[in-house]
């Protein structure tokens, strides 16, 4: 979901490392170890927390559920109408 601000293990800070990290490996095409390398985390466990992120916030910033639940009535009214 959203990067954990600190690691579960340790307690070193993580959170403000995420968006520097993606620019290593989009923009400078580093690999992972040694962008990792370069954000000075040397420990296993907060190389863990990094690596293993799965970034679903933005996935789920893409459905609005105001909008579903308007479809939804709609189809409500449609079925209550009278013939």
């Amino acid at each position: 979901m959203i990067i954990p601000v600190r690691c579960f293990s340790c307690g070193k800070v993580v959170g403000d490392k995420w968006e520097t990290y993606l620019s290593y490996l989009e923009d400078d095409h580093m690999s992972e170890g040694d962008a990792l390398d370069r954000l000075k985390l040397k420990r296993y466990c907060c190389r863990r927390m990094v690596l293993t992120h799965v970034d679903l916030i933005e996935k789920f910033l893409k459905y609005n559920p105001l909008e579903k639940k308007e479809i939804v009535d709609e189809e409500q009214r449609e079925v209550k109408a009278p013939i």
